[in-house]
């Protein structure tokens, strides 16, 4: 029966704390249980097994020849349970301390801004460590969870999509006066792109108003999978950017940046994700964080 299984483990893990601690009374000591339930685990053992394992006399005890021949598996069952004790105190030490996130600079400083004091005032008990930096599939080794613009691509980790934020078309005042400025999408191919994304080569932009549809084709000027490049670059007057309207917002505001076909809906510049190590998909402090992200982060973005 699987009961007894699951029983005559726990009794082997026993039996070789008493060999190796020669004695009942160390190896309750050990276990931290009365000496009783120690002599009580090896008497049922020795039952389960149809065998007797040690002659017991008043000042020492002896393994038999079937008892040294089951010790070997004994040992192993009580290492494979040192490995998980000491395995779960790491774990709780981790998971006892704040939630260590670390959020891409642009998007950090505009997203969690907002929703950090959010998220402590409603879970007091999560404090938080929050650092804004760029953040690789290798460094999550440091941090527990990381907001970024790009998935995971390393095994062992995981990946929750937050959202699209709403995209638009931006350039200069000054760049536009000295290109002119395009009225339909198709006047897009004739200026300097700049897009977030890594690919190379020809890209695709699907613009959309009311019922009419327009896809531009064009070689960007710049492709990056960073948008606080390509915002540096659309900053600098370099060209025509499509980027998440909350990294605009400011330069919008103020002038410094235009909206251009402002009538048509741009395509979309990329999602948001939150990566962390599936190693951490069960630790609660991670799933409060990130499905308060994942229910916040849009509206936040969206203004």
């Amino acid at each position: 029966m699987t009961t007894n299984r699951l029983w005559t483990s726990a009794y082997l893990d026993v039996f070789a704390r008493i060999v190796q601690l020669n004695g009942f009374s160390a190896a309750a000591r050990a276990i931290g249980v009365p000496k009783a339930a120690v002599s009580r685990a090896l008497a049922a053992l020795e039952a389960e097994l149809g065998l007797q394992l040690l002659r017991r006399t008043t000042r020492r005890i002896e393994l038999t020849p079937v008892g040294e021949q089951i010790l070997e598996y004994a040992r192993r069952v009580a290492a494979a349970s040192d490995e998980a004790r000491r395995k779960a105190g790491r774990l709780n030490e981790e998971h006892a301390g704040p939630l260590r996130v670390a959020a891409d600079p642009a998007l950090g400083r505009v997203l969690l801004t907002p929703l950090v004091p959010r998220f402590l005032e409603s879970f007091p008990e999560r404090p938080l460590e929050v650092r804004l930096a760029a953040v690789t599939d290798q460094d999550l080794e440091d941090w527990d969870v990381a907001i970024r613009p790009s998935h995971a691509e390393e095994p062992g980790l995981v990946s929750r999509r937050l959202g699209e934020p709403p995209a638009v078309l931006c350039a200069t005042p000054q760049y536009l006066a000295a290109h002119g400025e395009p009225q339909q999408p198709e006047d897009l191919a004739r200026h300097a792109l700049l897009v977030p994304s890594g690919l190379p080569g020809e890209c695709r932009l699907q613009f959309e108003k009311g019922l009419r549809r327009a896809e531009v084709r064009a070689e960007p000027k710049l492709a990056v999978n960073d948008p606080a490049v390509v915002h540096a670059a659309v900053a600098a007057g370099l060209g025509i950017a499509l980027l998440p309207e909350f990294l605009c917002r400011q330069g919008l505001a103020v002038g410094k940046l235009r909206r251009v076909l402002a009538d048509w809906q741009a395509p979309r510049s990329g999602a948001l994700y939150a990566v962390y190590r599936e190693a951490l998909a069960g630790d609660e402090r991670v799933v409060t964080f990130v499905d308060f992200l994942a229910a916040n982060v849009v509206p936040a973005l969206s203004g």
